[in-house]
């Protein structure tokens, strides 16, 4: 969910001192790899990701006596990558994590705290079935897999539909879909005080808060990362015009540049929000909501959009390995995805989704443009110092988009400049 990780973050946090590249002693780890016996993990601390965590666990316990889970939320901290970093400078991370964050993977790696999926004889077998063509965004630079991609909230726009009938706009088919539909209907909304804002993206500078604006629309327009082939995108033209739309929502007061308390789409402050589809259940009998996907500059469909995905982990301080392989497997199982979906409306990363839940989905026809959306995922780039290209990206966006200020070409390819050395490690 949007606002479950990262809050507090500082970039500190994911740059504990590294002690290793990412493995341990091969033969340690080949024994490790092959032994059972019982395992600890950690969930998230969502109130239905708990309750699917705590059957999951039941179920696996019924029949396993000799491999028993021990389970519990994720320690309170400042952030779940906070206390994950500790512990795995501690050495007593759990056997898993169900609540790893993509972007934070390369820092966990740099410490030596994950374990290669890949090392298992089937684990690339088994991440490729599962996940499908989108397997390769979660590769390490070494080419290893050290997450198990598993649910992710496919990022689209909520809009209000009675804060739309309210400006004299059509609620059933809003115009959304190009810059310029969008711009001319945020500037009605805010025109008409239909609402106060027409969208309200926290405008603050955390590195994570440019998965919940530009990036959407800069993976729809595009279709691509952040940076790929280790040079920052987000300079092109397709990006700096993404950048440009929303510095005019910033210049025309159409998205305020001061930060809301609260929640501005459920309190009426905003007509629009962008999200997962969490929010179904979180909005869902408060606001009379419509959805559609992020907008394009000539209102193309998009190529993708930001998966907001959470994966799970296995740590090296894990010793029966084996046998938390074997739960990484179960607890990713069809039957287990279908419980998760029930329990939490969140997309497992599975290959053709709607295949794999027909019943589901003709039951559940709010979540099923999510479910479609989930198969064009672009995630967060795994590259080296990922936590300091996002906000160093974040810091150039904040002061050029949002309060206007500069040349907004310049700050781009400015710190463009800057993220491809991250990347190369310098």
């Amino acid at each position: 969910m949007k606002k479950a990780l990262f809050a507090l973050l500082p970039v500190a946090a994911l740059t504990l001192s590294a002690c290793g590249s990412g493995g341990s002693d091969s033969d340690a780890s080949d024994a490790a790899n092959d032994a059972r016996g019982p395992i600890t993990i950690w969930y998230s601390n969502n109130a239905q990701e708990v309750a699917w965590g705590k059957e999951m666990v039941a179920q696996w316990n019924a029949t396993h006596p000799e491999e028993k889970i021990t389970a519990q939320e994720i320690p309170a901290g400042k952030s779940s990558e906070e206390v994950i970093g500790a512990a795995i400078t501690a050495g007593n991370a759990p056997c898993l994590i169900l609540n790893t964050a993509p972007a934070a993977v390369p820092a966990f790696q740099k410490q030596g705290g994950l374990v290669a999926l890949d090392d298992f004889p089937d684990g690339k077998k088994y991440l490729q079935d599962r996940v499908g063509d989108r397997l390769s965004q979660y590769a390490s630079p070494d080419g290893k897999y050290y997450q198990m991609p598993w649910k992710s909230n496919p990022v689209m726009i909520f809009y209000n539909k009675q804060l739309f009938k309210k400006a004299g706009l059509n609620p059933d088919s809003p115009k959304l879909s190009s810059y310029e539909d969008f711009l001319d209907t945020s500037r009605k909304l805010v025109a008409s005080k239909a609402a106060k804002a027409a969208i309200w993206p926290a405008p603050s500078s955390e590195f994570y808060q440019s998965w919940f604006d530009y990036y959407p629309m800069f993976t729809a327009q595009t279709g691509r990362q952040l940076v790929e082939d280790g040079k920052a995108q987000f300079a092109s033209p397709d990006g700096i015009k993404v950048a440009e739309l929303w510095k005019t929502m910033y210049a025309e007061r159409l998205a305020p540049n001061e930060t809301y308390n609260g929640d501005a789409f459920a309190d009426g402050k905003s007509a629009m929000a962008t999200v997962g589809p969490w929010a179904v259940s979180v909005y869902g009998d408060k606001v009379e909501w419509g959805v559609v996907p992020v907008p394009t500059p000539d209102g193309a469909a998009g190529k993708g959009t930001f998966s907001d995905e959470k994966s799970m982990g296995m740590y090296t301080s894990c010793k029966n390995r084996g046998t938390a392989w074997d739960v990484m497997k179960f607890a990713t199982s069809v039957d287990q995805d279908g419980e998760l979906l029930e329990a939490t409306g969140q997309m497992p990363m599975r290959a053709d989704l709607t295949g794999a839940y027909p019943s589901y989905f003709a039951s559940h026809p709010e979540y099923k443009v999510f479910a479609e959306q989930a198969e064009h995922t672009v995630e967060a780039p795994n590259v080296p110092n990922s936590v300091e290209v996002w906000q160093t990206f974040r810091d150039a966006y904040t002061k050029a988009v949002i309060f206007g200020k500069g040349d907004l070409t310049t700050a781009l390819e400015d710190a463009a400049a800057e993220v491809d050395e991250l990347v190369q490690g310098q």
